[in-house]
């Protein structure tokens, strides 16, 4: 089968289409073949290794697996012996950063792992970017406590993440406040976001709206810089670690302080956290943003464009053409 391959860390250029022999589900597995997938932070990070800590988990020296794409959404293909969730020619897509394989024709997956059907209204297109930034954006907002009628601020929201974001707190009944460059104020209003602040004419840091959560969903920001726009218990989220990693000290000591505090949640991908997306998305409450479509054979150009940080919302990779 076709997959795109990494054998070493590095830039996007190391990534290159190859014939791969096609896996075979264990027992408890099924076989899905790939029509869609994304190509994202998530990817772009391990394929990168930018954070040296990532090595642990997918190799030190060199990955272990080398075939990325930790989103997928295609159709049933083959089940193992004891699967009983699923059937052959089951719409499915999913989400699995331990194992990926979204990037190649075929994957195996365990029933029990983040996979579910796809909403009936959808394409595979559609389907395949549903998960990695909502599920990161859901756990954030889980781990905050938003509840209904706080007031919250998302910084970014039109990546991946904070297009997810924007939904998800509305879902959830706050108050949303969100940042964005020009161009996008009015996807973002889309989104529903109550009020929108242009970063390219105003300082958001600026504003006298005090806010019960702060999620920086690109990490661009800082609790110093936040923590005057915090109501007396606020909590400040970034995705990234900080500079010198300041967010994990910070979420250490902050909370033993009792007032404002940073947390730096770990992101958890179950079987309730994709179908609760899944229910979302049927239910248009969630629609994940699509930026552009590219196919295999440009999956550099895509990786190229994802760590431009252009992007708005999801890159697709198309699988099946």
């Amino acid at each position: 089968m076709k997959a795109v391959v990494y054998k070493k860390y590095g830039t996007p250029q190391v990534a290159e289409l190859a014939e791969v022999a096609k896996p075979v589900p264990k027992r408890n597995e099924v076989l899905v073949k790939v029509h869609a997938s994304t190509v994202n932070r998530t990817d772009a990070g391990y394929r990168s290794a930018q954070y040296f800590i990532s090595r642990f988990f997918t190799g030190l020296l060199r990955p272990k697996n080398q075939i990325l794409g930790c989103e997928f959404a295609g159709c049933v293909e083959e089940i193992g012996d004891d699967v009983t969730f699923f059937k052959k020619g089951d719409r499915v897509f999913g989400f699995n950063d331990t194992g990926a394989g979204g990037h190649a024709e075929f994957l195996t997956i365990a029933q029990t792992d983040g996979i579910t059907f796809i909403p009936k209204q959808l394409s595979y297109i559609a389907a395949a970017p549903i998960a990695e930034g909502a599920h990161y954006a859901l756990g954030i907002i889980r781990a905050a406590g938003v509840i209904k009628g706080q007031f919250v601020l998302v910084n970014g929201a039109t990546g991946a993440i904070g297009s997810a974001a924007v939904q998800l707190l509305k879902y959830f009944g706050a108050t949303v406040t969100a940042t964005c460059a020009t161009k996008n104020k009015e996807l973002v209003k889309s989104l529903g976001a109550d009020h929108v602040i242009d970063y390219q004419i105003s300082d958001f840091t600026k504003t006298d709206q005090k806010f019960d959560f702060i999620f920086d969903a690109v990490g661009k920001s800082s609790f110093k810089k936040c923590k005057p726009l915090l109501c007396k218990r606020g909590i400040y989220i970034s995705t990234e670690l900080g500079k010198y990693s300041a967010n994990i000290f910070l979420a250490l000591i902050t909370p033993v302080f009792k007032g404002k505090k940073v947390m730096f949640p770990l992101p958890k991908m179950d079987k309730e956290v994709i179908r609760f997306l899944g229910d979302l998305v049927e239910k248009e409450n969630f629609i994940p943003v699509i930026d552009s479509i590219y196919k295999m054979e440009q999956i550099v150009e895509a990786y190229t464009y994802v760590e431009s940080k252009q992007k708005v919302g999801n890159v697709v990779l198309q699988v099946v053409s």
